[in-house]
């Protein structure tokens, strides 16, 4: 008789790289220039492990990631953690962060893989965590419109996030063959 075992979903190497990535936006996160919404080098750790480890291994790292700082571990920028981080005035760019990978893995699952697949990808996926962060910024500061969110949230971030973005991915590229 034949024995047919499933297959395990995860390998024990591709847990260890998940870990890896999740502790790597971590650290990211802690370097840190305080604003309303603090520079940090999140993205960049996030579009280097999604680059590295692919869509599937890269959004989980960065659920996990968002889980660890749920649960109150300081991985969020600051050192702060808990759920009230997470459901705070920033959380919607922490969310989002999730919107990239989905979007990652999603078009680089349907469509042929390539750069300009894997940049546009990245792009759409930061466009919607632009988006879904102001929104969730704005409702939450009743004070300010989504237009005026979106000029303190977001426009000053923009020319750092690209050059995070293609460092990232550059960088990652270059390491992407050396990851069994």
């Amino acid at each position: 008789m034949e024995q047919t075992a499933n297959k395990p979903k995860f390998r024990t190497v591709e847990l260890a790289y998940i870990a890896l990535g999740a502790a790597l936006i971590a650290v990211c996160a802690w370097i840190t220039i305080p604003f309303t919404v603090p520079f940090t080098m999140q993205l960049f750790a996030v579009f280097f492990v999604l680059t590295v480890l692919g869509g599937r291994n890269g959004t989980i790292a960065i659920a996990v990631y968002l889980l660890l700082g749920s649960i109150g571990i300081p991985v969020f920028s600051g050192f702060k953690g808990g759920f009230g981080v997470l459901i705070g005035m920033t959380g919607g760019y922490l969310v989002g962060m999730l919107l990239i990978g989905l979007v990652y893995w999603l078009m680089t699952k349907l469509l042929k893989p390539s750069v300009w697949t894997e940049l546009i990808a990245f792009a759409i996926g930061l466009l919607l965590c632009y988006a879904f962060g102001t929104l969730w910024f704005s409702t939450l500061n009743g004070e300010k419109s989504f237009y005026a969110s979106l000029a303190v949230c977001v426009v000053p971030f923009i020319l750092p996030d690209i050059l995070k973005l293609a460092l990232a991915y550059f960088v990652g590229r270059k390491l992407r063959p050396l990851i069994p």
